[in-house]
Parts: C-alpha cells; structure tokens; sequence
C-alpha cells in the first residue's frame, strides 16, 4: 500500500513500493487551485520529498479538470491588502522554485488542462514535463497587472529562447502543448488519454535508475538555473511591489467582472 500524505482536499502525495513520489491535484472533477494553504504546502513539499529516503522520482499529475489554476482571487485580494502576506508569498515562491531546482529526486510533471500561475511553475520547473497536445499553459501575470515574478525569469529563456519567452510572458497569450513542445517549452506533447501513462512509463525507467548518476546530472544542469537566479530574485520583488500598486488592483477588479483592465498611464 502507499503512504499518503493529505494536504486538504486539493493536494495529496502517494509513496509508492518502487519509490515513485506521485503529487497529486485535486479534487476530481473540480479544477485544481492554490489558495494560501495549498501555496505554502507546495513550497516546501520538494525539500522534504527530496529527504525522503524511500523517494526515487517524482511524478505531478492532476485529477482534476486541468492541472492547476493558480491562485485564488482571495488569495490574490490578501496579497493587495497585506504587507504581511506579500512577504510570504515572497518567501514561499522562493523555496518553491530553490526546492525544485535544489531537489536531487527527478521530477515530472504530466500536464493535462490549464496550468497556469504556480500551476504552470511546477510543471515548467519539473526536470521532464509531458504536456497533453490539449493542455493550456499560461503565464497571466502581465494581464494581472504584475511583473512575470516567481519561475518566468528563470526558466522561459532557458527552455524556449528570449524571444518567445518575450512574447508570450508580456502578452499573457496560451500555449496548447503541442505548442509548448515545438518551441521547446515543455519535454514531450502526448495525446491527451496517454500523457498519465507516458509519465508513468518514464518515472519508472528513472526510478530502476541509478540515483546518484541521476542526482548528479541534475545537479549539474540546474547550474544554468542557478546562473539566473539574480534575474529571479529581481523578477520576484517587482512581482511582489506590483502587488501593493493600482495596477494590480485593476487587475483582479477586471478579472473578477470579466472586461478588459484600464491602466493608468506609469
């Protein structure tokens, strides 16, 4: 049997015998969220996943309608109104994103539906990500009317180039994964009813694997990550100050009443 861990209804993890980590959103049916528990949760998951000594690989799948919508907008309404909780977000996108760059244990995310916000960050950051040629990637912070904070800067230009990264992160347009894999966003599209057992496929192969071969290699090339963390470091601050400004606020204003923002001249 699996040990499981429950992180309220939408987040759970299942230990498998051959050591497969399965990071599960949830629930059925429903489409997969962050409010500010299942944030901090995710945060410091990859650390203590990659602690666990019965862990081998990591698999981030979904259950639910798509494989995570992000925050919600209370979330989002806390963080215009609280210095405190824009500190912590700060915090936990930090050891969020330092958690899966740092983590020794392979990870893969198998992206079904939308991801989007620290949806998309998990799925973007896993080492192979398997999208569905359906699945919807989008990085909504500039139509929030906030800097393209936690994982853009980081990762985007590393996987699909400056320029596209340029694009798609200032005009907030989707991707599908099909998309996603021809410009090198994502590992692998698949079809939508394969991408939970390709995923599975490959997180096996890599659990029967060598560990410290696997550990080593992905160090080693998540120093080009490391490389960008000042440019990260300063995309989440300005994420983090956008929040306290009228910008932000417009943002989620036009978001919540389905129209289009009116920003004010900088």
């Amino acid at each position: 049997m699996p040990r499981v861990m429950q992180f309220g209804s939408t987040l759970r993890v299942e230990i498998g015998d051959v050591g497969i980590a399965e990071v599960v959103f949830g629930p059925a049916g429903s489409m997969p969220f962050t409010d500010a528990q299942r944030h901090a949760d995710l945060a410091g998951l990859w650390r203590q996943l990659g602690n666990d000594a019965d862990v081998r690989v990591i698999l981030v799948r979904t259950e639910g309608k798509g494989f995570c919508a992000g925050g919600t907008a209370e979330l989002v309404e806390n963080l215009l109104d609280s210095e405190a909780a824009r500190l912590r977000l700060m915090r936990e996108a930090r050891e969020l994103v330092q958690g899966m760059i740092d983590c020794d244990v392979p990870i893969i995310s198998a992206i079904r539906g939308a991801a989007v916000g620290a949806g998309a960050a998990v799925a973007l950051l896993a080492d192979i990500s398997i999208a569905s040629r359906s699945a919807k990637i989008i990085d909504g912070h500039t139509k929030l009317g906030i800097a393209a904070g936690d994982h853009a800067a980081v990762i985007w230009p590393l996987l699909c180039g400056m320029a596209r990264a340029k694009y798609y992160l200032l005009t907030c347009s989707a991707l599908s994964g099909e998309e996603a894999e021809r410009i090198g966003l994502v590992s692998l599209a698949a079809a939508d009813e394969e991408v939970d057992t390709r995923a599975r496929e490959l997180a096996v192969q890599l659990a029967a694997g060598s560990a410290t071969a696997l550990s080593f290699t992905k160090r080693s090339l998540n120093h080009w990550l490391r490389a960008a963390w000042p440019a990260f470091e300063h995309s989440l601050a300005l994420e983090v100050l956008g929040f306290a400004g009228a910008d932000a606020r417009e943002g989620l204003s036009a978001l919540t009443e389905k129209r289009l923002p009116r920003y004010g001249m900088r």
